[in-house]
């Protein structure tokens, strides 16, 4: 039997190299594709000397070229955090725009099937709730958060016209708010940020009131369902995230419940356009692809800081020999 060989774009990411990892696992040769803007060598150190896994340092918006023949492509390259697009809004922007451009035409010259990893940033500061797949979005286009929501719902436009105009098989997941080992710490978003303040002791902070909801799903719940949709028949865009929905303040609460942490928990100023829901509408999901997350929210968050408390050692001792150097 033909060995599946599959392309990942942004590999060496969060999300990325959990996907290599999957797709490993499943038996497919896989070409990781990354610049290493916001990517790290470390998060597939542990996958470089597998026999089927091959790593490519390159810019996705330059070109892509891969001598093998080729099944599936997985365009994740991008700057995902709000601390990541708002450092590199033109390459955000370029990454949504040329580089999904470059990933279509290399699926579309190999006969690939591609999957573009869309956002429910797509949705902006949403008038309907739960976000259904059909909800157009409440998005600012000239906000600090828009170059990552528009250079989103540009890819999924232009992944749809690959699809109707050049036949391409194309796929789009709108991803929710997910979290898991391999975060960074310096991340920005709220759990390496409630986690990583708690498991050192100083105050967690906390935007806003903190009443502005999120649903946040566990890595691996989040790769299953990706890697059923590459499989399935369903051109039009499903949402793959966790439904249940917790407020900032609880999840701060949580996580200081969770690690032990004495820290007190502080306010600031709501960033602006920042959503004040988020819960994904999983019926396609469920229908289309029979999936929903089985990792519960607590159990996910032990797993999480568990891989915090070694990095943040890590990264402490390595400043303290540094120090002494």
């Amino acid at each position: 039997m033909k060995k599946s060989t599959s392309v990942v774009t942004g590999g060496a990411g969060f999300l990325g190299s959990h996907l290599c990892e999957r797709l490993l696992k499943e038996g497919h040769s896989v070409v990781c594709i990354d610049n290493l803007l916001t990517g790290s060598i470390e998060n597939i150190r542990h996958l470089m000397d597998h026999p089927t896994f091959c790593f490519i340092k390159s810019d996705v918006t330059n070109y892509i070229y891969v001598s093998v023949p080729v099944d599936y492509v997985y365009h994740f390259a991008s700057p995902a955090s709000p601390i990541d697009y708002l450092k590199y809004p033109i390459q955000t922007l370029k990454v949504g725009s040329l580089g999904t451009h470059k990933a279509l035409g290399f699926a579309k010259a190999k006969g690939a099937r591609f999957l573009i990893a869309s956002t429910s940033e797509v949705y902006g500061d949403p008038e309907i709730h739960p976000q259904v797949e059909e909800y157009w979005g409440n998005v600012n286009p000239v906000g600090p958060r828009g170059v990552y929501d528009e250079a989103k719902r540009f890819s999924e436009a232009m992944t749809l016209a690959y699809n109707r105009f050049h036949g391409v098989e194309t796929r789009i997941v709108r991803i929710f708010n997910t979290y898991g080992e391999r975060m960074r710490i310096e991340d920005g978003r709220a759990i390496p940020a409630f986690v990583s303040q708690a498991l050192r002791g100083e105050d967690l902070t906390v935007f806003g009131d903190g009443s502005q909801t999120r649903s946040v799903c566990y890595v691996t719940d989040l790769i299953d369902g990706i890697f059923r949709l590459m499989m399935s028949d369903y051109k039009m865009p499903v949402n793959i995230g966790n439904p249940d929905e917790i407020s900032m303040l609880d999840l701060a609460k949580e996580i200081l419940e969770i690690t032990g942490s004495s820290s007190k928990i502080v306010f600031k100023e709501l960033p602006q356009d920042d959503p004040k829901v988020r819960q994904p509408d999983i019926t396609k999901a469920r229908t289309i692809l029979g999936w929903e997350p089985t990792v519960n929210r607590k159990e996910g968050l032990v797993k999480t800081i568990q891989y915090f408390q070694k990095a943040i050692l890590q990264q402490d001792t390595k400043k303290i020999l540094s120090a002494q150097l």
